[in-house]
């Protein structure tokens, strides 16, 4: 099952995919609908208004998560040419919803920032609580996964040893354009961002160092995990600022970032006045 956010006048509405139709299931968002533990069931059954999946104006799949947690260094190929050692534990940091735009919105490249990086994701999303979770628990709570793109300031990522303030600037987060369930995933999933055009990232989600059950598990013995909460699982090789010399998002630069049976997120990068 394919679950989204439209957005509508006036309002939002979560809808299932239906081939080319966007059926409306009752609940106002993704994240809303995720906190009735009988989702699933409502979703399958929902037989709501229906509006043509090639208008659809879509919001990012959840809209305003509870929690944004982010995974840095997850991927073997990104650690590598980033010059590090494999980490023993997940590196973690957080994002605002503020940061999230819908999966073909513009990206804002903020004024004060010239160094504004790609990072194509895998994000999980929550579909039950858990806390101190198995591994086996933490899979279970899997609702689904979608793309994400954990654009990045890299000039103010850097100005400390902390990482928030690099990566949650307004406004520059593409997240959709899909919740896709874990029954539609065979396998590992092959995962691509395209920068005017060229490929710049292309990567197997088998290279994780750490998987989606293996992060919920680990995060659960920290916190509470809830529905609709979303764990951005890190980027592979090829990141701009990884470039020699470096490569950053300018004005107009067309970013594509795409997972096989997934989906794929078409944003435009504009400079903020």
């Amino acid at each position: 099952m394919r679950l989204a956010t439209l957005r509508l006048p006036r309002r939002t509405a979560a809808v299932r995919i239906d081939g080319e139709l966007a059926v409306e299931v009752g609940a106002p968002d993704v994240g809303m609908l995720l906190a009735d533990p009988r989702w699933r069931e409502v979703a399958a059954a929902a037989d709501g208004a229906r509006h043509p999946l090639s208008t659809a104006d879509l919001a990012p799949v959840v809209p305003v998560p509870g929690k944004i947690i982010c995974v840095g260094l997850n991927y073997r190929s990104h650690i590598l040419e980033m010059g590090r050692e494999l980490p023993e534990y997940p590196t973690v940091f957080a994002k605002f919803a503020e940061a999230l735009i819908g999966p073909y919105d513009d990206i804002e490249l903020p004024a004060v920032s010239r160094a504004m990086d790609w990072e194509a994701e895998l994000a999980v999303i929550v579909g039950a609580e858990v806390r101190n979770a198995s591994r086996e628990e933490a899979e279970a709570a899997i609702a689904g996964y979608s793309v994400l793109n954990d654009v990045t300031a890299r000039d103010y990522q850097s100005r400390t040893l902390q990482w928030l303030q690099g990566k949650t600037f307004e406004g520059t987060t593409p997240f959709g354009p899909f919740l896709v369930t874990p029954d539609e995933i065979s396998g590992a999933m092959t995962m691509q961002c395209e920068v005017d055009g060229e490929v710049v990232q292309q990567a197997d989600t088998a290279d994780l160092v750490f998987s989606p059950g293996e992060l919920i598990a680990y995060l659960s013995e920290i916190l509470t995990l809830r529905p609709g909460d979303v764990i951005a699982t890190g980027t592979p090789g090829g990141v701009g600022h990884a470039r020699k010399p470096p490569r950053y998002l300018g004005d107009g630069s067309k970013v594509v970032t795409r997972i096989a049976g997934v989906g794929e997120l078409v944003n435009t990068a504009r400079r903020r006045a």
